[in-house]
């Protein structure tokens, strides 16, 4: 699947730049549909391998898609390729936050729940990368919009991160837009306690 990124280019024009998309992997439940997750793999992955673990699991009423990310230069492996949700060139709390990469897959997972059935619940869940990408999708959906500040259309009850951290923390926003889903009882699963506590230390500071 291809979508269409936008970024600023020479002289302040505005340049488009497709985005190609992997193979989607689909887990079908095996009792009634009430809820469909899109679960993100890590950097280096693919949604196979996720596919065939979420198949196993005594979960019979979920739905799970998963994605493939791109194939893109990474560079924290100092340009090399590799499947990624979005581009890291450092893990430091001040590294530069790729928010064209977050948009785009965020906007990826956006259209992967908009053909889901009105009434059952939709989530967001993913490990490592996978991980920082649900919990920035979690923020556009509870602030309502994308980093770039266009509508963010989809409605996720759920967010769950296995292994991650949180883009664009150096953002207060998007911590209080995880405070907030937190507050409304949806269910922000992070299941890292370092990540935790410094989520929580960080929206008590107001970053």
């Amino acid at each position: 699947m291809s979508l269409t990124g936008t970024s600023m280019g020479s002289g302040g024009q505005t340049a488009r730049k497709a985005v190609n998309f992997g193979r989607t992997y689909v887990v079908r439940p095996k009792g009634k549909h009430q809820a469909t997750v899109v679960w993100l793999h890590g950097l280096g992955d693919n949604g196979s391998s996720w596919s065939q673990l979420l198949e196993t699991l005594p979960l019979p009423n979920i739905k799970w898609i998963c994605p493939t990310s791109p194939t893109r230069p990474v560079s924290i492996f100092g340009g090399f390729p590799s499947t990624a949700w979005f581009d890291v060139g450092d893990l430091s709390e001040n590294a530069a936050d790729d928010l064209e990469g977050l948009d785009a897959s965020a906007a990826h997972v956006s259209n992967l729940l908009s053909t889901e059935p009105a009434d059952i619940k939709l989530g967001v869940g993913g490990f490592s990368m996978g991980a920082a990408t649900a919990l920035y999708c979690a923020s556009c959906c509870a602030l309502g919009k994308y980093g770039n500040g266009n509508p963010y259309p989809a409605k996720i009850s759920t967010v769950v991160g296995l292994s991650g951290w949180l883009p664009c923390s150096k953002f207060g926003y998007f911590h209080y837009g995880l405070s907030y889903l937190n507050w409304r009882g949806l269910g922000a699963g992070i299941t890292s306690s370092i990540l935790q506590q410094d989520f929580e230390k960080q929206v008590r500071r107001g970053k």
